[in-house]
C-alpha cells in the first residue's frame, strides 16, 4: 500500500487504547477559564448534580445541551463548568469549536472534528480510517473504559454532534449551541439547560469583578441602570465593563448616561473586535436563517409590545399564519426569538434593537409602514370582534377594511374573546401609542374604543385613561367631529371612574353638542347615559334619572333594541335609588329577557343587581340574596372584579341583616380583596364594615 494512502484499521484494531500499536495520551484541550467568571450559581448547581456516577447504567451517556441566545454566556459557563470538574476525568478533556455560527466560514464538518479528536488521542494520521462512520467507531473505541470530558462548543445541529458522542457511560459530553438541538434531546436523552439573562445581582457582581468592588459600590444607581440597559446579557455587560475599565476616571454615572443617550442602539456594545461586538455576534445567528425568516426577524422589531402572537407576526410579514409559524420556529431554533408561551414570541431587548437596526437598513420605509399598518389592522379588527361579544350595546365603530395580508381573528364565544384580550393586553396598550406615533390616527382611536369594555370590567382605569387621552389627541388631528365626540365621551367615562367628575361632565357636554350637530341620536343617547352616571356620582339622582330617560327615548327612536334594554335597566336602577321600587322592578323585568336575547350578559348582571337592591331595601332579604347571587355569577363569568366587589359588598350587608355574621364576613373579605387589588378607594368602606362587625380587616 502506498504510504500516502491511510490503511483502514481492522476490526481487531478497534480495541482498547494502545491495541492499534499507538499511544493514547491524555489530551487537555479546554480553553482557559474566565478568571472573573461570576453568577450562574443555580445553573452550575443543576449541571454539577448531573455528573456521571457509579449508579449510571452502561447505556447512559450524559449530555448537557446548553442553549441560549448569542452573547448569553453559553461557552463561558460550559468552559467554567468543565474546569470545575476536570479532575473527575483523569483520562483527558477534548474540546472543539464546531463553528456553527462562525462569521468567517462554514460550520466544521463532523469528519473534520472527529479526525481532530483522533489525532489528539494519539492516532497517527495514516491510521485514521476513511469515512466518518469508521472514524467515529474508532473514536468511541478509544474512549471505551476511559473517563474523558468532551466539550462540543457552538454546535449547529444534532447531525454535526452525533459522531462526536462517546459511547462510554463514564464520559461527560457538554454541548453548547444557539440551536435548540431537539434531536439531541429526543434521541440521546440530553439534559437541556437554557440560559436566561442575568438578574440585577449577578450583573452587579459581574461588573464588580471587572471594575472593582469600590467603583461599583460607590454608584449603585448607575450600576442598576447599566444592568437594566444591558438587559442582563453577559456579552453586553462585558463590553460596557471593558469600556469603563479603559476610562477609570470616568464615573459610572457617565457610562449609564451614555447608554441612556444611545436610545437602545447597539453602538455602545461594540467591543472593538468581532467576537466582542454584540451586533456582530447577533449577526452570526441572523445569517444562519433563511431569507424569509430573516425578513420576519427584521419586521418583528417594528411591533411595540413586549411579545407577539403568531397571528400578529404573520400580519407584520403579510403571510398566512401557516406560513409564518415555520419561520418563527426557525428563528426560535437559533435563539433570535423565544417562544415563552405557546404561540407567543419575545425578543430580548438588545435583539429587538438589532432587529430595528436591520429593518431601518434593509427594509424601505414604505415596507416598514405597510407592515405596521397590517399589524394595526390585525389588532383593531380582532379587538372589535371581541368587543361585539363583550358589550354589544356600546355602539362600537366598525373598523376600516384591512390591508391585504392582515390576519383577521374571529371568536366563537365571549370566553374566547376575553382570553384573547387578556393575552394580548400587554401588546395592545403600546399599539395605541405606536399607532399615534406613526400617524395611524384612526387606528389609535378605534383600538382604544374597542378596548373600553375590557378596560372597565378589569378595572384597568389608569391604562384606559392613558389610551383615551391618546385617542382624543388623534381624533383632534383628524378634524372629524364624530371622531372627536366619541373620543370625548370615552375619556369622560374613565374620568368618571377615576373620580374626576367635573372634567367628565365638561367633556360629555362638548360631546353632546357635537353629536347633536351631527344628528347622531345613538351618540346622543349614549352620551346622556354617561351624563346620568356622572350626575349619580355627584349625588344628583333626579338628574341621573332624567338623563337616562332621555337616552331611553333616543335609543327607542333609533330602534337600537339591545342598547334600549340596557338603558331600561339603568332607568330601573335610578328609580330604585329614589325609592320607587315597583317601577324599578317593572323596568328590570322588562329588560331582562331582551338582554338575554341579545347576549348582553353585563346588562343582565346589572339588572339582577338592581332586583337584589330593591328586595334588600324592601326587607325581602331572601329574594335579595338570590338576585345578588345571580348577578355575582355573571360578573365572575365576565371577569368584572369591580362590579363583583360591589355585589359582594351588598350581599354581605344582606347576610348581616339576616344575622349571618359568618357569611357577611366572607362576602366582605372577598370584596375587600378585589378592591385592594384594584387600588380602589371603596376598599376603605368595606374595611369599615368589617371593623364595625368586630372582624377587623386582615393585612
Amino acid at each position: 500500500m502506498s504510504p500516502a494512502v491511510a490503511r483502514p484499521l481492522r476490526p481487531a484494531d478497534h480495541g482498547p487504547p494502545g491495541s492499534a500499536g499507538f499511544a493514547a495520551p491524555s489530551p487537555a484541550q479546554l480553553p482557559p477559564d474566565l478568571p472573573v467568571f461570576t453568577g450562574r450559581r443555580a445553573e452550575l448547581a443543576e449541571v454539577l448534580a448531573r455528573l456521571p456516577g457509579e449508579a449510571r447504567t452502561a447505556s447512559t451517556v450524559l449530555i448537557s445541551a446548553i442553549g441560549g441566545m448569542a452573547g448569553i454566556g453559553k461557552t463561558t459557563l460550559a468552559v467554567h463548568w468543565a474546569h470545575r470538574v476536570r479532575d473527575r476525568f483523569p483520562d483527558g478533556q477534548l474540546y472543539v469549536n464546531l463553528r456553527g455560527f462562525d462569521p468567517t466560514g462554514p460550520a466544521m464538518s463532523p469528519g473534520e472534528a472527529v479526525r481532530g479528536f483522533l489525532v489528539a488521542l494519539g492516532v497517527p494520521p495514516q491510521h485514521i480510517p476513511n469515512g466518518v462512520d469508521d472514524q467515529a467507531a474508532l473514536y468511541r473505541s478509544l474512549l471505551a473504559g476511559r473517563r474523558v470530558l468532551v466539550l462540543l462548543d457552538n454546535a449547529l445541529s444534532t447531525d454535526q454532534v452525533r459522531p462526536l458522542l462517546p459511547g462510554s457511560p463514564d464520559c461527560l459530553t457538554i454541548v453548547t449551541s444557539r440551536n435548540q438541538l431537539q434531536g439531541l434531546l429526543a434521541a440521546y436523552g440530553a439534559h437541556a439547560l437554557s440560559l436566561r439573562p442575568l438578574d440585577v445581582d449577578d450583573a452587579r457582581e459581574l461588573l464588580a469583578r471587572r471594575l472593582g468592588d469600590g467603583r461599583v459600590a460607590s454608584a449603585p444607581g448607575a450600576v442598576a441602570e447599566i444592568a437594566e440597559r444591558c438587559a442582563g446579557l453577559p456579552l453586553a455587560l462585558a463590553c460596557v465593563a471593558a469600556r469603563a475599565a479603559l476610562r477609570p476616571d470616568v464615573p459610572l454615572s457617565v457610562v449609564a448616561e451614555e447608554l441612556r443617550e444611545s436610545r437602545g442602539g447597539l453602538d455602545m456594545f461594540a467591543g472593538g473586535e468581532v467576537s466582542t461586538d454584540v451586533g456582530a455576534v447577533f449577526s452570526w445567528s441572523y445569517r444562519a436563517v433563511s431569507p424569509a425568516s430573516a425578513r420576519l426577524f427584521r419586521l418583528l422589531g417594528l411591533q411595540a409590545g413586549p411579545d407577539v402572537s403568531a397571528e400578529a407576526a404573520a400580519s407584520l410579514a403579510g403571510l398566512p399564519v401557516r406560513e409564518a409559524r415555520p419561520l418563527l420556529a426557525e428563528l426560535a431554533q437559533v435563539q433570535l426569538i423565544s417562544e415563552h408561551a405557546p404561540g407567543r414570541y419575545v425578543l430580548h431587548d438588545l435583539l429587538r434593537a438589532y432587529s430595528q437596526e436591520l429593518a431601518r437598513a434593509e427594509e424601505p420605509e414604505r415596507e416598514r409602514r405597510a407592515a405596521v399598518h397590517r399589524l394595526l389592522d390585525h389588532y383593531v379588527h380582532a379587538a372589535h370582534a371581541a368587543d361585539l361579544l363583550l358589550a354589544p350595546h356600546l355602539d362600537p365603530i366598525p373598523p376600516t377594511p384591512p390591508r391585504p395580508g392582515a390576519v383577521l381573528e374571529s371568536f366563537p364565544d365571549r370566553e374566547r374573546a376575553l382570553a384573547w384580550l387578556t393575552a394580548e393586553y400587554p401588546a395592545l396598550l403600546p399599539a395605541v401609542e405606536d399607532a399615534a406615533r406613526n400617524g395611524f390616527d384612526s387606528h389609535a382611536c378605534r383600538l382604544a374604543w374597542a378596548l373600553e369594555a375590557f378596560f372597565d370590567r378589569r378595572g384597568h382605569w389608569h391604562d384606559w385613561a392613558a389610551a383615551q387621552r391618546t385617542a382624543l389627541r388623534c381624533a383632534l388631528r383628524t378634524a372629524e367631529p364624530g371622531m372627536e365626540a366619541r373620543a370625548l365621551r370615552a375619556l369622560a367615562r374613565v374620568e368618571g371612574r377615576l373620580g374626576r367628575h367635573d372634567e367628565a361632565r365638561a367633556h360629555l357636554e362638548r360631546a353632546l353638542r357635537l353629536f347633536t350637530e351631527l344628528g347622531d341620536d345613538i351618540g346622543r343617547g349614549n352620551t346622556h347615559r354617561s351624563l346620568g352616571w356622572t350626575a349619580d356620582q355627584q349625588g344628583d339622582l333626579r338628574a341621573a334619572l332624567r338623563h337616562n330617560q332621555e337616552a331611553l327615548e333616543l335609543l327607542r327612536a333609533a330602534d337600537d333594541r339591545p342598547a334600549w334594554a340596557s338603558v331600561l335597566a339603568s332607568v330601573g336602577w335610578y328609580h330604585a335609588l329614589l325609592g320607587e321600587f315597583d317601577v324599578a322592578l317593572s323596568h328590570c323585568r322588562a329588560a331582562l329577557p331582551v338582554l338575554r336575547e341579545h347576549g348582553d350578559r353585563y346588562g343582565e348582571a346589572a339588572a339582577w343587581h338592581t332586583v337584589g337592591y330593591v328586595h334588600q331595601q324592601a326587607g325581602r332579604h331572601p329574594g335579595a340574596v338570590s338576585a345578588y347571587r345571580d348577578a355575582l355569577t355573571v360578573y365572575r363569568e365576565l371577569g368584572a372584579p369591580y362590579m363583583e366587589a360591589q355585589t359582594l359588598t351588598d350581599l354581605g350587608d344582606v347576610h348581616s341583616a339576616l344575622g349571618d355574621a359568618e357569611s357577611a364576613e366572607h362576602a366582605w373579605r372577598q370584596a375587600l380583596a378585589l378592591l385592594n387589588g384594584l387600588g380602589h378607594p371603596d376598599a376603605r368602606k368595606v374595611g369599615e364594615r368589617l371593623t364595625a362587625s368586630g372582624r377587623a380587616p386582615q393585612d
